[in-house]
């Protein structure tokens, strides 16, 4: 599919998660397969420009082509500041948040509560997409609860102010990530608007991607908690699209190697400190299917270095791969 100017080389979008898409996890994705990357949102408030979290969110050094950056705010000309303010630090595409459901977003009437508001999503749009030249996207969910589902007149509004890929989340604000994704919504705006469409909800393995898109006819499907400690699922969805076969899954070798990797990337990105603390959570996603996860995640949250947590993360899955071969 194209963004603009940019052809993207598959299907395959990593949604925008905020604490979890920063550029060591973005980049990781790329490499295994990942054909568009979403930065966490960042907010239209100036204010917070010169915080050491928003520059760490604009930090977009070393990235692959094209750099897709999120922002999120209910002020048009404040949302127009964000996207030039980020078009100067490197973004190649902005993305406007309307589909976050997170209480601390939705009560300062950003994210999905705009969707309250049809005039006012409406303003935005225009603002941003007339602030610069770069492909302005949106992400959505259906509605704000299963009363007002009015993602399609949303949709309309985004095609008529030129945003020029949606994305679709198959909730309601009201129903969080509660229930099961439905993409009747991104199938019937698929069939109203012309421009692209990306499926997003409870994609979670090559059958679940490959089913949407023919259902819903989408451009493409966008994956978030499904790649958490699991990032290789692009590989393995982008290898069942061309092929109509599974790839073996990884073992326990090469699951330490890409953890392993990580973290160095994430101790190089947030220094010593707060990299082994924004690790735990990754290292406790990727352990989660794993034997004896609970005992390992419990020692691994009391480690305080790097050089601690690489030596068990080491030990661990070493172990893991000495039973699998005894086992076999």
């Amino acid at each position: 599919m194209n963004i603009g100017p940019w052809k993207l080389p598959n299907k395959l979008v990593l949604a925008p998660m905020a604490g979890v898409t920063d550029r060591p996890f973005r980049q990781l994705c790329r490499d295994l397969g990942a054909g568009l990357v979403v930065s966490e949102m960042v907010t239209s408030n100036s204010l917070l420009w010169g915080s050491k979290k928003t520059l760490r969110r604009i930090d977009h050094s070393g990235e692959d082509e094209p750099v897709s950056v999120q922002i999120a705010g209910a002020d048009p000309l404040m949302m127009a500041d964000a996207a030039r303010f980020n078009v100067d630090r490197g973004a190649q595409i902005i993305d406007i948040n309307m589909g976050c459901p997170a209480k601390k977003v939705c009560n300062v009437m950003a994210g999905s509560a705009l969707l309250q508001d049809e005039p006012l999503v409406g303003r935005i749009l225009d603002a941003v997409v007339g602030a610069v030249d770069v492909p302005v996207t949106l992400k959505i969910r259906t509605g704000w609860d299963t009363g007002h589902r009015n993602g399609l007149a949303v949709a309309h509004i985004a095609e008529q102010a030129g945003v020029q890929a949606l994305s679709v989340h198959g909730r309601t604000r009201a129903c969080g990530y509660r229930g099961e994704a439905e993409h009747d919504t991104a199938r019937a705006i698929k069939e109203a608007v012309n421009i692209p469409v990306i499926a997003n909800g409870d994609i979670t393995s090559p059958e679940k991607a490959l089913e949407v898109l023919r259902y819903t006819a989408a451009d493409a499907v966008m994956i978030g908690r499904a790649a958490q400690g699991r990032p290789w699922i692009f590989r393995e969805i982008n290898h069942f699209m061309k092929t109509g076969q599974h790839l073996p899954g990884p073992g326990p070798t090469e699951i330490g190697d890409i953890l392993t990797g990580h973290l160095r990337k994430l101790y190089e990105f947030y220094g010593e400190y707060t990299g082994v603390r924004v690790a735990r959570k990754h290292i406790a996603w990727y352990s989660k299917r794993q034997r004896n996860g609970n005992v390992f995640r419990q020692h691994i949250n009391e480690l305080e270095s790097a050089d601690a947590q690489l030596k068990y993360v080491h030990d661990y899955f070493a172990l893991l791969s000495e039973q699998r071969v005894l086992a076999a």
